[in-house]
């Protein structure tokens, strides 16, 4: 079974659900046939920290909603065999969840679920830089939430 650690810092954990975003990790995992013996880690952090990791790892200035940062590998099933695959991070600004999921008009905790369906599908190597690997993602992605049943009214994802 894969392994995923949820982190949240204190100010967010009482906001949170460890045992959904666990759920859509794994559904997530499962839905894109990722071997069983992954890891993976979901942070929740706030905007300082996500504007920090943006601006140095991506050279954006500004808070965002998810970043993905995997640990070099695209696709798990290249481990060296016997050993489990960390496929990366998954980190999340709660106070960008919670505003988006306001401005939505849904709750913020079917928001983190799609941070972290769409974080973990980056992680498993979907992008959404094209118009067909960003209709490929958002399929997928859509697909993965409706199992999970959040309702979630999309915008730019």
């Amino acid at each position: 079974m894969p392994k995923i650690t949820i982190r949240a810092e204190s100010a967010y954990r009482k906001h949170i659900a460890p045992r959904r975003l666990r759920e859509a990790a794994l559904e997530t995992l499962s839905h894109e046939n990722a071997p069983d013996d992954v890891e993976l880690t979901i942070a929740i952090t706030g905007d300082d920290e996500i504007r920090d990791l943006n601006r140095r790892y991506r050279g954006v200035d500004a808070p965002t909603d998810v970043l993905a940062f995997g640990e070099g590998m695209t696709d798990a099933r290249f481990a060296a065999p016997g050993e489990p695959a960390y496929l990366g991070d998954v980190i999340i600004s709660y106070p960008r969840a919670q505003a988006q999921a306001d401005s939505r008009g849904h709750p913020v905790s079917d928001e983190l679920l799609l941070l972290v369906v769409h974080g973990v599908l980056h992680l498993l190597g979907h992008d959404h830089a094209e118009p067909d690997e960003k209709h490929k993602m958002r399929r997928t992605q859509d697909k993965v939430l409706r199992d999970l049943g959040a309702h979630v009214k999309l915008g730019r994802r």
